[in-house]
Parts: structure tokens; C-alpha cells; sequence
């Protein structure tokens, strides 16, 4: 008895059901890595997770929830990875079983809305700032900030303090600067994600506080750079450890950015805020990667690293036109010692990938 050849509709429809349930295995199969944490380097994730899924089919799902909502959810295990702008110290990974890389590097920019005050016009010293922030400067006439710039006509305007109102990397990068050239906003807030302010009104996330800058007449606030440029909003000149007063632009961010020691820093615990040099923007910060160093699957881990891997080696000029820094070279190969020495899965080493 020969082969029976189908033919015709019956075939059509066969080829159909095949092809149906072929497509259905591969969904099933489908990788989703999920991520939230730190609003700081949100812009540049997002681009970079849709250029991924385009070139690979890999799904990158990350949500912009604050460097707290971050941490708590990576402890938690209900994400696969978390991320932060504040560093969390090596005991601290050390008790909770993760490891820490540094994946961009940017800059937080003080912002305002002054009537005929444009981009980098206003200039303010470490110490106005700190006491606009306190509460004590509180009219934009100020003898302080006249005297700081006498080429602008400031007005007789209250001034509104816009900060962030839920936990915060870019708050900790912020408070952080703040306690590094105030000895009295130090001993009276100091630093954190989340901190008793003396003044002014709270926006969610880097969004929120843009929003009510450009909303309220007088307001100074404090966001990520990118979202300063992404929504027109005034960035100021600011005096920083050289005594220069400096534009937030890459090539300030990479100046301060290029004191740090990553090598020598357990944890890759680096804080870049208040660096040495005439160049050097005085309120840069990287954002981290938070992951648990034992995996419960072994080919979802691979995946988030080589997403990773591509984000350094292939995400670099992205993050450039985004106004990030990207992570030097040489800083990533000591990353990805760190992914060989200590993440596993099931017992095996995870990284490097083995097609």
C-alpha cells in the first residue's frame, strides 16, 4: 500500500492547525523578564528594552516605581531584577543575597520656572541651594541669589520648593549632594530616598515633580536631566567642588564620573556626587542593577544577561542621545567577571552563555 499524498483544502487546513499550534508552543515559550525600580534612568531602559524585543523577541517589562519600590520588590522576589540610583551597601547585599552592578551613569539637575529666566541663566552657589531646599531663602529676590547673579532682574516671587514625594534614588543622589556641602541640612534632614522636608510640595517620580515645576510659577525643583530636556524644562548653572559654576550636559557627568573607582569599591558601592575637577557636574550618580545570586530559572537568567551585555555593548550611543554616560569598558568587564564568579542557577554558573 502506497503513501497516501493529501491534497487540496484538506491539506490547507492541516498546514493551518500545524502551523497554530506551532505558534502557540512558541509563545508559550516566550521570555518575559520583568524589572521596576529607580525613575532616574527610566527613558533609556524603555528605549533600550523596545530595541531588544525588536531584535531579539525577548520581552523586557520594567516599571518606573522609585528606587524604593525597586529594592522592596527585588527582596521580595517579585520581580527579576530590581534597580536603584542609592547604592545599597555590601552588607546589605551580602544579607540579602544580591549583587549590584552600575548600569548608566546621569545627572540630577536643579530646575526652575522664573519669568524670563532661560536654560543655565540662573546660577546657584552648594549653599543657596541647600537653604532654598531648607526653607530659608524663600523669595527669589533674595540678597544671596542677587548677588550670586547680578546680570539677571530677579523677581520679587515666593519661591516654591517641588521635591519628590515617594522613596527615590534620585532623591538619595540629591540629599546626598545636599549633606555633602551643608553641615546643616546634614544634621537637620541628611540623606535618603525618602526624607522629612522642611518645605515645598511632593511630585511622584521624575515625572510628577517635572509637572509641577512647569505647573507652578516660581517653583524650583530636582529631576534626572533627560527629563529636564525631554520636557523643556530650565535647568541652572551650579557651583560645584573646583568653585566653577557648570552646565549639566554629558560631558559634565562623564568629568565626574571619571573619579571613581570602581575596581577598589566592594559591591561597586561608588557615589559620584560632589567630585573633584573644574569640569565636574556636582550631582551625578549611577544607576544600579539588583539581582539575587542564585536564580530559580536557569534560562530566564541567561536571558536577562544578555540583555544586559547588549544594553552595554550595543545600548551605548542610545544612551548617549538620551544624555546619559554610558559604563566604561573597562568597567564592564569587571561586571561580567562579577555575573561568572557569583550568579547561578540550579548550580551552574549562569554567564558566559553557552549556545
Amino acid at each position: 500500500m502506497g503513501i497516501r499524498v493529501l491534497r487540496g483544502p484538506v491539506f490547507g487546513v492541516l498546514v493551518s492547525l500545524l502551523l497554530a499550534l506551532a505558534g502557540s508552543c512558541s509563545s508559550q515559550k516566550k521570555i518575559r523578564i520583568q524589572g521596576a525600580g529607580a525613575t532616574f534612568p527610566y527613558p533609556l531602559y524603555a528605549q533600550w528594552a523596545y530595541l531588544y524585543a525588536q531584535k531579539t523577541g525577548v520581552e523586557i517589562n520594567y516599571q518606573s516605581i522609585g528606587s524604593g519600590g525597586g529594592i522592596a520588590q527585588i527582596r521580595a522576589k517579585t520581580v527579576d531584577f530590581g534597580a536603584s540610583d542609592a547604592p545599597l551597601p555590601p552588607e546589605e547585599l551580602e544579607q540579602d543575597g544580591l549583587v549590584q552592578f552600575p548600569m548608566v551613569i546621569g545627572g540630577v539637575v536643579p530646575v526652575v520656572n522664573l519669568e524670563g529666566v532661560g536654560p543655565n541663566q540662573l546660577q546657584l552657589s552648594p549653599q543657596v541651594l541647600a537653604r532654598i531646599f531648607l526653607g530659608e531663602i524663600r523669595r527669589w529676590n533674595h540678597p544671596d541669589l542677587q548677588a550670586l547673579n547680578p546680570h539677571l532682574a530677579l523677581p520679587d516671587e515666593e519661591i516654591t520648593v517641588v521635591h519628590r514625594a515617594d522613596g527615590s534614588g534620585t532623591t538619595w543622589i540629591f540629599t546626598h549632594y545636599l549633606s555633602e556641602v551643608s553641615e546643616d541640612w546634614k544634621n537637620r534632614v541628611g540623606t535618603g530616598k525618602a526624607v522629612r522636608w522642611p518645605t515645598g510640595i511632593g511630585g511622584k517620580g521624575n515625572e510628577g515633580v517635572a509637572a509641577f515645576v512647569q505647573q507652578t510659577p516660581g517653583a524650583i525643583g530636582y529631576v534626572e536631566y533627560t527629563y529636564a530636556v525631554q520636557t523643556n524644562l530650565v535647568p541652572v548653572k551650579l557651583q560645584n567642588a573646583a568653585g566653577a559654576f557648570v552646565e549639566a550636559r554629558l560631558e559634565t557627568f562623564q568629568a565626574a564620573a571619571a573619579h571613581a573607582d570602581w575596581a577598589h569599591s566592594p559591591g561597586f558601592y561608588v557615589v559620584l556626587t560632589n567630585q573633584p575637577g573644574p569640569d565636574a557636574w556636582p550631582i551625578t550618580g549611577a544607576s544600579f542593577i539588583l539581582l539575587h545570586r542564585e536564580q530559580p530559572d536557569f534560562h530566564k537568567a541567561q536571558e536577562m544577561l544578555k540583555f544586559f551585555d547588549w544594553a552595554y555593548h550595543e545600548g551605548a550611543e542610545v544612551a548617549r542621545k538620551l544624555h546619559y554616560v554610558p559604563v566604561p569598558p573597562e568597567v564592564v568587564t569587571l561586571v561580567e567577571d562579577l555575573w561568572q564568579r557569583e550568579i547561578r542557577a540550579q548550580g551552574r554558573p549562569v554567564w558566559p552563555p553557552r549556545e
